[in-house]
């Protein structure tokens, strides 16, 4: 399986994804320039704009390496003569998985030693009312990353019952949105007011899908960050919890369905 991982990850280095991460991240060095216009919060709006930038960057690898890497490899007939070898199903899957999860990690580090740099040059040029919180900015972003490894393994689930990249893209990017907001619904259905506007029906239909999809709300910490306000330690450690049980589960739902699959 480490071979597997490590075919994984030198081939997204090879395809030159790594240079365009490159790219992208020097676009943060110019985010100083544009939070200069806010006059106030400059600092603040540097930290805001490079970690909605990190996430985006994430968001789209997450999506496309993920629901990608085990199409193309069946396109190709690359899975064929793969498992012709003594590997199992299961740990060529896992091993994909890790793979890719290794690249996201290094391209988070890579942005992350970016973003503290130019936050850094931003409180030299324009000093803040209130210091920065520089741990939390990482742990900001590691739990960023945690969520987008999610991700890939919602993305991977997809690719093992679908033959087309259609379904993992589209449904990865539908649950991305869905979970992000899971948490919302669910706060506003205990709500009074959501009592008498809600149906009974809509409501248990709403949990169902709470429980059932990923809760991405909870990795996101860039209020923190910015404010520097605490964080709730207790809290981190469970959301920690809940990504291996949830990752692992979709790991193990994805390595039987593919288990099963046909290859033509």
């Amino acid at each position: 399986m480490l071979n597997i991982v490590f075919i994984t990850l030198k081939g997204i280095i090879r395809d030159r994804i790594l240079q365009g991460i490159m790219a992208l991240g020097a676009m943060v060095f110019f985010i100083p320039t544009i939070a200069s216009l806010s006059m106030r919060q400059v600092t603040e709006l540097s930290i805001t704009l490079s970690l909605s930038l990190i996430s985006f960057v994430m968001l789209l690898l997450s999506v496309f390496l993920g629901a990608t890497s085990i199409w193309k490899d069946i396109e190709r007939r690359y899975t064929f003569s793969v498992l012709s070898l003594p590997l199992s199903r299961s740990s060529y899957l896992v091993g994909r998985f890790f793979g890719i999860s290794l690249f996201l990690l290094l391209s988070s580090l890579i942005l992350g030693v970016i973003t503290l740099i130019t936050v850094k040059f931003s409180t030299i040029i324009y000093p803040p009312a209130r210091p920065v919180a520089w741990g939390i900015i990482m742990i900001a972003i590691i739990f960023d990353s945690l969520k987008y490894i999610l991700l890939v393994a919602v993305a991977i689930l997809l690719s093992t019952v679908s033959s087309s990249f259609f379904l993992p893209v589209f449904g990865s990017i539908s649950v991305f949105l869905v979970g992000t907001i899971t948490q919302q619904v669910y706060d506003y259905l205990h709500t009074s007011s959501a009592q008498k506007a809600v149906s009974a029906v809509v409501k248990q239909a709403a949990l169902v899908l709470y429980y059932f999809l990923p809760n991405l709300e909870s990795f996101d910490l860039k209020v923190n960050a910015i404010y520097a306000l605490p964080l709730d330690y207790g809290g981190l450690a469970v959301t920690a919890f809940y990504f291996a049980i949830y990752t692992g589960f979709l790991l193990a739902c994805g390595a039987f369905i593919f288990g099963q699959r046909e290859m033509k």
